[in-house]
């Protein structure tokens, strides 16, 4: 059986090779889910290079080029903090366009009171441009995960779709 994420991935994957893209993601609360449904696609190595999973600060600061002072400043789950997490994985990475996922799954939110199921998106494409996103998925930490999952493909889908 095909889930969600899976038919999602797939549908990216022929979307990038058409476009002859490759793809980086920088992942935090999602914890490579969104790199394991690519890699469960077919011809994936025609599409996607390389991820991250930087789940902590430090992560995101050593492995991304994540400033202090933005996790500091906005918190590692912020729209800044995305940019720069996209920003890292694309040039660190060689790759064309990536996407990054930063959130609260659950079951509590941050400490400065953004609920539980936040969760930012960011996407740099080849131009170099940032497209953001904040979402709030209902459910436990499993459902707003897959969610957060299938919505990061399916909008990087979506901006595809209008670039060149």
């Amino acid at each position: 059986m095909t889930t969600p994420s899976l038919s999602v991935a797939s549908e990216l994957g022929r979307v990038l090779v058409v476009k002859k893209l490759q793809l980086a993601t920088a992942e935090s609360c999602t914890g490579g889910l969104i790199a394991s449904a690519l890699c469960a696609a077919d011809d994936t190595p025609s599409f996607y290079g390389s991820g991250f999973i930087t789940y902590t600060d430090d992560a995101k600061i050593t492995m991304l080029g994540v400033s202090r002072d933005t996790i500091d400043t906005f918190t590692a789950v912020s729209e800044q903090t995305v940019r720069e997490m996209a920003a890292g994985a694309k040039q660190r990475s060689g790759a064309d366009v990536s996407l990054a996922v930063s959130g609260y799954a659950g079951p509590d939110g941050g400490e400065d009171g953004t609920p539980a199921g936040t969760v930012w998106f960011a996407w740099q494409l080849a131009d170099d441009e940032i497209h953001t996103s904040v979402k709030r998925f209902d459910g436990d930490s499993e459902s707003v995960l897959a969610q957060a999952t299938s919505y990061a493909m399916a909008a990087l889908i979506l901006l595809l779709a209008e670039y060149v």
